[in-house]
């Protein structure tokens, strides 16, 4: 498979798979209290498919940016294994809601039930993506493979992931917004996350390979 075939791959599956988290993504907001388990079953569906796909986007970033040199390699190796831990982790956390929600006898609120997700969702998910985010941020723009502005926006965004790390620190209400599994903290953030997923892939099959 030469360089070309890699890099369409890659770019094609963060498309569909971001495109299928965005199906995922407004579910979460359509109820204000506990939702009931269609909901929860059908987002973790697009979710955990979506997840599956991301896999074969994170595996093709350090191909992306190999011919620039066995250094740039190696940044694109940590982005791809921190976005396979933080992939990993999500399928985990939808595991542990959809676990909760079936064993429950009726609808219950599955963030409450499962609290080891706070952690998931929370802190770790977001150092995870941040590491994925500066790994990524710093390989292309000392690669140049990418427009520069894929590099800028990756670090911002890590700077946002970070800020929520000690949302640990507050409480578990899913109303409030930098709770450990708030609506910032979870689908705020994760929504800014997949929408940039998207940006970069689109921009992966615009933009030519560099040739060495």
């Amino acid at each position: 498979m030469d360089s070309t075939v890699i890099r369409r791959t890659t770019g094609a599956a963060g498309l569909v798979a971001t495109l299928l988290m965005l199906v995922e993504l407004p579910l979460y907001f359509v109820y204000s209290g506990p939702p009931p388990d269609w909901n929860i079953f059908t987002r973790s569906i697009f979710g955990l498919l979506g997840n599956t796909v991301l896999v074969v986007f994170m595996v093709g970033l350090p191909h992306l940016l190999k011919p620039a040199g066995p250094q740039y390699g190696w940044l694109g190796s940590i982005s791809a294994t921190a976005g396979l831990m933080w992939l990993t982790v999500s399928s985990i956390s939808t595991s542990l809601e959809v676990g909760a929600a079936i064993a429950a006898p009726e609808p219950i609120d599955t963030t409450i039930a499962v609290t080891g997700t706070y952690v998931l969702y929370g802190a770790l998910s977001k150092l995870l993506i941040a590491l994925f985010l500066v790994a990524f941020g710093v390989g292309v723009a000392g690669a140049g493979v990418l427009p520069r502005w894929t590099a800028w926006t990756a670090f911002a965004l890590a700077a946002i992931q970070l800020v929520f790390v000690p949302s640990i620190f507050a409480g578990n209400d899913p109303a409030n917004f930098y709770a450990a599994n708030g609506w910032g903290t979870t689908a705020s953030t994760g929504g800014l996350i997949i929408l940039w997923i998207l940006a970069i892939s689109v921009t992966v099959l615009r933009t030519p390979a560099r040739t060495t």
